[in-house]
């Protein structure tokens, strides 16, 4: 199992709307987040990825996207799911 398998099958439970996480909520699911997730916005791109942002595939691979993050509130909202052409 991959770290952020968790992740994407909550996410894929979560219903059709759309849904607000704390750090802490997605934390209790994958441990602990790396410093870069609380540091850089670019950590929760909407990028898929074969290697570095491996993360986004958990919420994109779910048919969601990132819509927005509240890096001092320690919160993330991602959107309702969807499919991206070619998923």
């Amino acid at each position: 199992m991959a770290k952020y398998d968790p992740l994407f099958e909550h996410l894929c439970k979560a219903g059709s709307e759309a849904i607000t996480m704390t750090f802490d909520e997605i934390e209790r699911l994958v441990g602990p987040l790396p410093n870069a997730a609380l540091d850089q916005s670019v950590w929760w791109s909407n990028e898929a990825s074969r290697g570095t942002h491996v993360q986004s595939n958990a919420w994109l691979n779910a048919g969601r996207e990132v819509e927005a993050v509240d890096r001092n509130r320690r919160r993330v909202r991602f959107s309702a799911p969807s499919w991206r052409r070619g998923a």
